[in-house]
């Protein structure tokens, strides 16, 4: 197992550098440079400010050169300053990172809990009502457009009912609360996002759930189970329940970069002051630092997700074991 782990780790550090290389170049074929966001609105600007912003911001280099820049200071954590505003990207990152990776973390949990529950309904009431019902629904979430759903709950239950807030992530009186009221402003302003978080991922969880655990039923140690007069009970979430999880892994480890690039249009809409949204707003200022330092953070957020998935298989699946080659 150590050995397949250390492998794993290496394994990542040329991926890193190929995603990192192929953003850097693609982020600088895109139309328009950040220079344009402060020359052309200015006609008074000449030719010679112009050269001299390229130079200040090194895009006057090639890219290759400018990569290579960026990836030395990358190695020792150091992602450059924003062009918008000059402070360091990383602190930037640091201060829109707990955020989203809370909403995250919250809305996977949810995900596993109702994605397993609807899994089981669906199993134990094969092809019935409640089983087909469910199957539209998820399905219903799965195909409706995060942002339209997101402006249509809004429009319900923030303008017409005025049940919940509109934009951001706490009030503006939000330091004055006691712990309780904090905890309550803070859950009404992320109940919309996490509800569409969730509601948009369950189709996968609960699909591969409910075939799963009706394969596993047919099996013949499943046969033998109720041969000894074991329940349905215990057969089902003993035996059945445990044997169908192996799927369920492998699809968190794949729904991960969903929701992160999920952020960007439900913290963009809500306004919340994510990773999410700091990736909108460089991208539409053309801030290329803070682009690639959320772009890496990203791909190896990513990248960690798919390792635990791997290492979680011998947790859940005794029968695999990683052994050295």
């Amino acid at each position: 197992m150590l050995t397949y782990i250390t492998k794993r780790l290496l394994a990542m550090i040329p991926l890193l550098i190929g995603i990192s290389f192929i953003s850097f170049v693609v982020i600088h074929l895109a139309p328009g440079k950040p220079t344009d966001l402060v020359t052309n609105l200015n006609p008074k600007v000449s030719l010679e400010a112009r050269m001299n912003l390229n130079k200040l911001y090194g895009l006057d280099k090639p890219v290759t050169h400018q990569f290579r820049m960026w990836f030395m200071r990358m190695l020792k954590l150091d992602f450059g300053e924003s062009f918008s505003d000059g402070r360091p990207v990383l602190v930037k990152i640091k201060e829109r990172l707990p955020i989203t990776l809370a909403i995250n973390i919250i809305a996977i949990v949810l995900i596993v809990i109702i994605g397993v529950i609807l899994g089981v309904i669906g199993c134990v009431f094969q092809d019935k009502f409640i089983d087909k019902l469910i199957t539209i629904l998820v399905f219903i979430g799965f195909a409706m457009p995060s942002f339209w759903l997101a402006l249509i709950l809004m429009d319900i239950f923030c303008i017409k009912l005025g049940w919940l807030p509109v934009l951001g992530i706490s009030s503006v009186d939000f330091d004055n609360f006691t712990p309780l009221f904090k905890l309550i402003d803070l859950a009404k302003h992320l109940v919309l996002p996490i509800f569409i978080y969730v509601f948009g991922s369950l189709v996968g969880i609960s699909r591969y759930m409910r075939q799963s655990m009706i394969e596993t039923l047919n099996k013949p140690f499943i046969l033998t189970a109720r041969a000894k007069g074991l329940s349905n009970r215990t057969i089902l979430f003993k035996h059945v329940l445990r044997n169908s999880l192996l799927p369920l892994v492998t699809l968190l480890g794949l729904s991960l970069p969903g929701l992160i690039s999920g952020s960007v249009i439900i913290e963009s809409i809500f306004a919340i002051p994510g990773m999410g949204r700091l990736f909108f707003e460089a991208v539409m200022a053309r801030d290329y630092p803070v682009i690639m330092g959320l772009l890496v953070i990203g791909a190896l957020l990513t990248m960690l997700g798919n390792f635990l998935a791997d290492i979680a298989y011998s947790v859940v699946d005794p029968r695999i074991r990683y052994k050295k080659s």
